[in-house]
């Protein structure tokens, strides 16, 4: 042979099998940060390349091509990559895709423009969601009520609420903290702002906010709230026109029997709740399983469940990890009564040891919506004036990995679920 015939031989060969594709793989022992591989990958959609979720594969792994700046990329941020020639890859696909296997591709179309929903001056770490997003790069807007009451959402697709008290009782702080300095400023700027936005209380301002998040999602938008976030924005909305403020919240008193006024139809996710109304209890209602868990620190675990690849995609999605079995941690509201949920909402995880959901997700009108119970995934009970989590040593989360599913899953073609 020829070196010529040679030469020739060897680029063709070469040119065959040579690099297609790139794999993010996700599962516990190969990826070195998983959190900054959904960044990667946002990265990625934002950059106008394709890509796939591999549901179900090797942890949820992310498929994209083969680029040299996508390489640089995550070499950058720490997260490990595999380099897949166009027939590794194809093979990937052809085991997924069997009907005997419990996988999916999903097709990841475009980044989605995610707001934060948090008050001015908040810091980082007072907010996971916040925190993970900037951990792993992935931008994000800031507004708060004046954003959203004059219809800013219409400009994002995805919406996340802070650890926030939408019934007007500032976060039911009163019994602990109405001489804190903190306490005393939050509730003069909450009131100076509700009286700037033609409101004469503040329950009456955050149920305008509330309404139009509701508006946003039953519109097509997808939304996600933590911690005290979740029942609260419930409760305001079935209390519409109704005062279930105390004086010392709104300056008089409540409606005698409000608790019958209650209209359960309006909510998300929750319903035949009862509220708490004494002020000085840290509590907004019966929903949240704080003060009725008993459960032992070194056991408090919630299991994620199980679904369809293939005809559950949604819930597949978020609930994509590296162990089905996420370690529990704490908040203003923890975690959800499981008979005082929706029978349509979904569960997506739950402690076994009490039934309690810690993870729940629903439709409204065109939209989703997915409630999570606590502050914060790596604090396992997180307090006022708590240092910060240093997510640097927590790269490999399955607790702020579930938060990372629902920011990245609006980019998913859409494909209807099927249960």
């Amino acid at each position: 042979m020829s070196i010529r015939n040679f030469l020739f031989i060897t680029l063709l060969i070469c040119n065959f099998c040579r690099a297609n594709f790139i794999l993010l793989p996700m599962d516990e022992t190969t990826q070195q940060n998983h959190l900054k591989a959904y960044g990667i990958t946002y990265w990625c959609l934002d950059k106008q390349y394709k890509a796939s979720w591999l549901l179900n594969y090797r942890g949820g792994s992310f498929l994209l091509p083969d680029a040299p700046e996508i390489r640089k990329e995550c070499q950058i941020r720490g997260v490990s990559f595999e380099v897949l020639s166009d027939s590794q890859a194809n093979a990937i696909l052809d085991e997924i895709s069997s009907p005997s296997q419990n996988m999916e591709t999903v097709v990841l179309e475009k980044a989605p423009k995610i707001a934060v929903y948090t008050p001015p001056g908040k810091q980082p770490w007072d907010d996971a969601v916040t925190m993970v997003l900037k951990y792993a790069e992935i931008p994000f807007t800031e507004l708060y009520d004046e954003a959203v009451l004059s219809d800013q959402l219409l400009l994002y697709d995805w919406l996340h609420l802070h650890h926030e008290d939408f019934t007007g009782q500032y976060g039911k702080f009163y019994g602990m903290y109405r001489d804190a300095p903190w306490y005393i400023e939050q509730k003069r700027d909450a009131e100076a702002l509700a009286k700037k936005l033609g409101y004469n209380k503040v329950s009456e301002e955050k149920l305008a906010v509330a309404k139009k998040i509701r508006d946003f999602v039953i519109g097509g938008g997808f939304m996600f709230a933590m911690c005290s976030a979740t029942d609260s924005f419930d409760i305001a909305l079935s209390a519409e026109g109704v005062d279930i403020c105390e004086p010392m919240f709104d300056g008089d008193g409540s409606d005698a029997s409000y608790q019958s006024k209650i209209d359960y139809s309006k909510t998300f996710a929750f319903k035949d709740f009862t509220l708490e109304r004494r002020p000085e209890r840290y509590e907004f209602s019966d929903i949240d399983m704080t003060e009725k868990r008993k459960i032992p620190f070194e056991q408090d675990y919630f299991t994620l469940m199980e679904f369809s690849a293939k005809w559950d995609v949604v819930p597949s999605m978020l609930c994509q990890n590296h162990t089905q079995l996420v370690k529990g941690f704490m908040g203003q509201t923890t975690s959800f009564e499981r008979d005082l949920i929706k029978s349509n909402v979904l569960v997506l995880g739950e402690c076994q040891l009490n039934g309690e959901a810690r993870y729940i997700h629903g439709q409204k009108g065109k939209g989703m919506f997915t409630f999570y119970g606590g502050h914060d995934p790596e604090d396992y009970q997180h307090r006022v004036g708590d240092e910060p989590t240093v997510l640097d040593l927590h790269p490999n989360s399955p607790g702020f990995r579930l938060i990372l599913n629902n920011v990245l899953f609006p980019a998913a073609r859409k494909k209807k679920q099927k249960t």
